[in-house]
């Protein structure tokens, strides 16, 4: 549906559980640190979003591990937007080791869009023209 946008990120100690490996949940906040350069990439970010009275909250996430990453490798982040719905947005997310390009996660983001009083409501146009290609 969209363009792709590449995030790098570099694993740091602080990342890694006992077994020295990129500990579950952080992959989580890989994918948003990628959503974060998406918005970049398209000229925009989440307090413009925010400021314009929306929020974009998580109300589905997943991730399928297929490999371990470790402490200093850096992974680059492919994220898009796979969906845009009325009211909420999915981004899908391939995480690889940039030194030899082996996949160690996929997954993805689904978002509800809500107004300042925190009810669903429909995503505003000028969102919609960031998240689109």
């Amino acid at each position: 549906m969209s363009q792709h946008v590449l995030a790098k990120v570099r694993v740091i100690y602080g990342d890694t559980d006992q077994m020295g490996v990129v500990y579950y949940a952080n992959y989580f906040r890989y994918f948003e640190a990628s959503r974060s350069e998406y918005l970049r990439a398209r000229g925009g970010n989440y307090t413009e979003i925010e400021q314009g009275g929306f929020g974009l909250p998580v109300v589905t996430a997943h991730c399928d591990y297929k490999r371990p990453a470790k402490y200093d490798e850096v992974l680059v982040i492919d994220v898009h937007v796979a969906e845009l719905r009325r009211a909420s947005v999915r981004f899908e997310y391939e995480v690889r080791r940039e030194a030899d390009g082996t996949v160690l996660a996929t997954g993805h983001t689904v978002h509800a869009c809500i107004g300042r009083s925190g009810k669903p409501t429909g995503l505003p146009e000028s969102v919609v023209k960031l998240l689109r290609s």
